[in-house]
């Protein structure tokens, strides 16, 4: 029993949890001699792969994880989303989520709530006991609430995100280099308030491990000059774990997972490049740069990942297409999607997803009307400057997956099979006995 439990006279049970960004669950499942608190907690709880959301981009996915509900209630698509009759786009932040966020179901029933660096969540909720915000946030001076907790998060020096740009360079040392030292520092972070002891729920996310991964997992699945060093971060991430793991009093229970998979990147496919070589996309000017630069010719238009809208009449300002012509269209656009190849011969859609299918709840207005779910290596990209090339190459190696995604719960109880995204907020909801109602998520509890 923790120490706020006693001086409260409570005895409630209670959640860490632990966000590793972008970790698939067979890098830790085939590596047991390299990552030994991952496999025993693996043995000694409950472990698997768990399929993402659609589309599975950080942006979209953590808001769906911490709410239990698809992008039609929470009202986030994508890193980049459309305003609702226009063509004006924004990057969504933490109050455009709509659904109700677990910290807040908890704090509604009269417990505490420590929330550190998720993404999508700046500004920080001064609701919750003490938030600092993550991904997208503008730094810690900003980010943190209460003061007190921003000014200890300045005395350990801790960093909202690595430096990506470094991983831009051949040479990988310094991008590692200041990897580590983002990841130490959120640790240090981490079992600082952890150690407090003063919360009910903890929820704390390691990204630096999605950044990584995309510069480096290509190196790992291939045997690259860069594996050694990719596995060795890992084996940090292992060892951070495992000590929060041994630091947590019996009342609490472990709780770790990833918002999606990763995978090897072979290709940059231009999906904007693609329509418009199709047909279905043109531009209003040759200076191009942004989705309200496209023409009342445009058919159809893209944002990433893999998001593709019908340009229709009466939703969008110049839509092109009719009410009426609207199914045929999309089956046409549909069919074409299904059939593009890469040049290694493969096809680039794994499946492609109709609107319905995805996607339901008050904010379904400005859902994409298909997403294509790729096949590994395959890297769905959108922008609006005119890329003359489909398939390109960059920086990257590596790309999120919308399968094997990562589930751990230090519990034998719980039943990680046929499992996504959806079904851990309701599974820590009943592992802290927080009321919900079973209408209210998409998922279910995971507790046999």
């Amino acid at each position: 029993m923790g120490l706020f439990d006693r001086l409260r006279g409570e005895d409630h049970p209670r959640v860490a949890f632990i966000g590793i960004d972008g970790v698939p669950f067979s890098l830790l499942d085939d590596n047991p001699d390299r990552f030994p608190n991952f496999t025993a907690l693996a043995s000694e709880g409950s472990a698997g792969s768990i399929e993402s959301i659609v589309p599975p981009e950080s942006s979209a996915c953590w808001p769906a994880l911490t709410t239990g509900v698809n992008p039609g209630e929470t009202g986030v698509y994508g890193f980049q989303d459309r305003e609702n009759g226009s063509y004006d786009t924004y990057v969504p932040m933490g109050r455009d989520v709509q659904a109700t966020r677990i910290w807040d179901r908890v704090t509604d029933a009269g417990r505490e709530a420590s929330v550190l660096n998720v993404p999508v969540t700046f500004p920080p909720q001064r609701n919750v006991q003490r938030m600092v915000s993550g991904f997208l946030s503008p730094g810690v001076d900003k980010a943190a609430t209460p003061d007190e907790f921003r000014d200890e998060l300045d005395e350990l020096g801790y960093r909202i995100d690595v430096n990506a740009k470094l991983g831009h360079d051949d040479d990988k040392t310094e991008f590692v280099e200041d990897a580590h030292k983002t990841l130490e520092r959120r640790y240090e972070a981490f079992e600082k308030i952890l150690g407090r002891d003063d919360w009910d729920l903890f929820f704390g996310v390691f990204m630096t491990t999605d950044r990584v991964n995309h510069f480096l997992f290509k190196d790992y699945e291939e045997d690259g000059e860069n594996r050694e060093a990719f596995l060795d971060f890992y084996e940090t991430v292992d060892e951070y774990v495992g000590a929060i793991r041994a630091s947590l009093p019996d009342d609490v229970t472990l709780v770790v997972a990833s918002d999606h998979g990763f995978t090897s990147l072979d290709y940059e496919v231009h999906c904007n490049a693609w329509l418009e070589e199709r047909g279905w996309l043109s531009y209003e000017n040759d200076d191009h740069e942004e989705l309200g630069d496209i023409s009342d010719d445009t058919r159809a238009y893209s944002l990433i990942p893999g998001r593709f809208y019908v340009n229709l009449e009466g939703r969008e300002p110049r839509g092109s297409v009719p009410k009426d012509e609207y199914e045929e269209t999309r089956d046409e656009l549909k069919a074409e999607l299904e059939a593009l190849e890469g040049p290694d011969g493969r096809k680039v859609a794994e499946r492609v997803v109709e609107k319905e299918d995805a996607f339901r709840g008050d904010h379904d207005d400005i859902a994409p009307d298909l997403v294509v779910v790729p096949n590994h290596g395959f890297d769905l990209k959108s922008g609006f400057k005119g890329d003359k090339d489909v398939f390109g190459t960059g920086p990257r190696n590596g790309m999120h997956s919308f399968d094997n995604a990562t589930l751990y719960v230090d519990d034998p109880d719980a039943s990680i099979e046929n499992v996504d995204l959806y079904d851990i907020a309701p599974t820590i909801l009943d592992l802290m006995d927080v009321e919900y109602s079973r209408a209210e998520v998409d998922g279910a509890s995971l507790l046999k």
